[in-house]
């Protein structure tokens, strides 16, 4: 994502802990104008968000959108569910995947694209405590191995 075009608003980080992330999803998100305010001011959660697909649409559950501080009336309620945009194809072979066993829909990133606001979209899997200890474990190898390198220059 390096492209200079890209705004940043917010990051799920422990998703990666607890899914294995089989593909990912650029989804649109339908928005109401005081959410739009409150995302350009960095104003987004996406702890304990998951998306789901309900007839045949995909929403956004538990995104945590601060409320506008400069909006006298009609403010957004910080944490209604949000339509997702994505292509009909894409929503069914979602639709087939999230039904399998083990599959859920977990936003990664939430960002703007020229202008747009995005949602990275991941197909996931929920990581057992074993392939937890798994990758913890991997890490700290990967942590010595790379403090012995730099110990033997």
């Amino acid at each position: 994502m390096g492209n200079h075009r890209i705004k940043l608003v917010a990051e799920n980080r422990k998703a990666r802990h607890d899914y294995i992330i089989e593909d990912r999803y650029e989804a649109g998100i339908v928005l109401v104008g005081t959410e739009v305010k409150s995302l350009r001011m960095g104003k987004a959660n996406l702890k304990d968000s998951y998306a789901r697909i309900k007839n045949g649409e995909v929403f956004v559950y538990q995104m945590h959108i601060g409320a506008y501080p400069f909006a006298y009336y009609n403010n957004h309620d910080p944490l209604r569910p949000r339509k997702l945009l994505l292509h009909r194809h894409e929503i069914k072979k979602l639709y087939g995947k999230v039904n399998e066993k083990g599959y859920a829909l977990i936003p990664l990133k939430l960002y703007f694209k020229e202008g747009k606001a995005k949602l990275d979209l991941a197909l996931a899997r929920g990581k057992q405590s074993h392939d937890k200890r798994e990758t913890i474990r991997r890490r700290d190898q990967k942590r010595e191995l790379d403090r012995e390198r730099k110990n033997n220059r």
